[in-house]
């Protein structure tokens, strides 16, 4: 009698303990679903980039629809744009000192728009990319469980772009241009910040704006799949594409547009308005 008595009370603290380990992963996967449920529910646009880039002139055009020339901001904007979807467009300033702020907005972004002058990217190339290394190493430190917004290389100012010969002269043409050469720059910039760090050697050194400040110590999250030399294609952080692009002031004529993303549209930001609104 006695035994059986043991026994159907090792049964009961048997069920019990597994009913409760039960609960508990339960409750794990609840508490990770409604947290990558809260996290891709995020709208927000990260505007990212050097300083004198065009990323307030675009955030200005796509939010209101008005021209603004590129200005140095040293201090975050935040609005909110309808087309063509509801997005919270947040504009950090390229300072080494005040860039470092994207973090904040990280688990909240939707995605990543890092701007870069096209007209300026062959001698600037190694600040540039020293900056896109420290977004692609934020990035690549998300939590498994996170939602890894994808990154748009916007090749802005591509009318400023100088054209050779044989080149198509139109919106077009000059913006797969700009497009290409940044990605070029880019990608070969980021690989010598790879190989760098693969034999130890410090890789602030090698485009950092301001010694003080930056990305002193970051040496990972430049990983690729396969072999070969860093390419956006493999990167094995997540999304990244290029596209080309520009803000140009205005005739008369084009006020007429209906809304700021159809302004935008018209005035050289279609492809950036057009994979906003594959998002």
């Amino acid at each position: 009698m006695a035994g059986l008595l043991k026994t159907a009370l090792s049964s009961h603290t048997f069920v019990y303990a597994l009913s409760a380990l039960l609960a508990a992963v339960l409750a794990v996967f609840v508490l990770v679903y409604l947290r990558r449920k809260a996290v891709k529910q995020g709208n927000y646009i990260l505007l990212l980039g050097p300083s004198d880039a065009g990323k307030t002139s675009i955030l200005a055009l796509l939010t209101w629809g008005i021209y603004m020339p590129t200005q140095t901001s040293m201090q975050v904007n935040e609005t909110e744009i309808h087309k063509p979807h509801a997005y919270r467009l947040v504009d950090v300033p390229g300072h080494p000192r005040i860039r470092a702020q994207f973090s904040e907005y990280l688990n909240m972004a939707k995605a990543i728009v890092f701007v870069v002058d096209s007209s300026t990217i062959s001698r600037n190339g190694p600040a540039v990319a020293e900056h896109l290394h420290t977004v692609l190493h934020a990035i690549s430190q998300l939590p498994p469980s996170a939602y890894v917004p994808p990154v748009l290389i916007h090749a802005h100012k591509s009318d400023l772009v100088t054209l050779p010969s044989t080149a198509s002269s139109d919106r077009g043409g000059r913006n797969e241009l700009a497009a290409t050469r940044v990605r070029t720059i880019l990608e070969r910039e980021l690989e010598k910040r790879h190989q760098s760090s693969l034999v130890g050697v410090g890789v602030g050194a090698l485009g950092e704006e301001d010694p003080s400040a930056g990305a002193e110590g970051v040496s990972g999250g430049l990983e690729c799949t396969g072999k070969g030399a860093f390419a956006f294609e493999r990167w094995e952080g997540g999304e990244i594409s290029c596209i080309g692009g520009c803000v140009t002031p205005r005739s008369a004529s084009k006020e007429e547009s209906n809304s700021p993303a159809e302004k935008a549209a018209y005035d050289g930001l279609e492809e950036l308005v057009r994979w906003l609104a594959s998002l």
